[in-house]
């Protein structure tokens, strides 16, 4: 089954931010949420408490997220500097 990626609007822009300064390791990260699709829970991504939310290490970068698997997507909400 393949999710839906889904972007939240300030993780987005945020993305954009890093961009002007690291593209490459902007374009990884996009990499590897497009891989999240296929496998949500991959056996790199660490769970935030109890919570359901998921964060994933890319270079320089840290992304957290949610699996919803009623509705077969994943949001990424966020997207931060290690």
């Amino acid at each position: 089954m393949t999710y839906r990626i889904v972007w939240e609007p300030e993780a987005l822009a945020v993305a954009q931010k890093y961009a002007a300064g690291d593209r490459a390791g902007i374009e990884q990260v996009f990499q590897a949420v497009d891989l999240l699709a296929d496998n949500p829970r991959p056996a790199g991504a660490f769970t935030v408490g109890s919570s359901g939310i998921y964060r994933v290490q890319v270079g320089f970068y840290r992304v957290q997220y949610e699996v919803h698997d009623q509705t077969v997507t994943v949001t990424v909400f966020h997207l931060g500097r290690a």
